[in-house]
């Protein structure tokens, strides 16, 4: 078996081994995503291992996952808005096709982004922009992380509306 985390995301995550994690949230943990052709790109890995499905939980475990997603979402969008005039929104998917097991996707959308693209799904991507190394998450994403981190942990510490 490999030592790489990105074999085991979400167990490297438990371990405390996966240098994406941003931060523990009740039901899973907000990291950032592979690649940043999208700046602000983020998922939400669930916290329990062989997890494939919302429906795997238990419908309180169900509703922290979402709460969590929510609360992901918020934060990627205070962060980008401020960093980035041109942010537009957030889309948020659970696909899980791929990757088998319960994650969602937080991606940010941006005006600077072709007009054919940012009207869809953002896998609508060419290969390219995804294998792209200058995407590659890196140290260069150090201030979004402290961005993201620090939103992450003021809407944990408001108060709930």
């Amino acid at each position: 078996m490999s030592t790489d985390w990105r074999n085991d995301r979400i167990g490297s995550a438990i371990r405390g081994e996966n240098p994406t994690v941003l931060r523990r949230l009740d039901a899973g943990f907000a990291v950032l995503g592979d690649t940043q052709f999208l700046p602000g790109y983020t998922l939400l890995l669930a916290d329990r291992p062989g997890v494939e499905r919302l429906s795997d939980l238990p419908r309180a475990r169900r509703l922290a996952f979402l709460a969590d997603m929510e609360r992901l979402g918020e934060a990627v969008e205070r962060a980008c808005k401020a960093r980035d005039d041109a942010f537009i929104r957030i889309n948020i998917e659970i696909l899980g096709n791929r990757d088998p097991y319960l994650h969602a996707h937080i991606w940010p959308r941006y005006e600077w982004e072709r007009a054919d693209i940012r009207i869809g799904p953002v896998w609508w991507y060419p290969p390219v922009n995804w294998r792209n190394p200058e995407h590659a998450l890196g140290p260069q994403h150090d201030g979004l992380r402290a961005a993201l981190t620090a939103e992450l942990d003021a809407l944990t510490a408001a108060p709930a509306q």
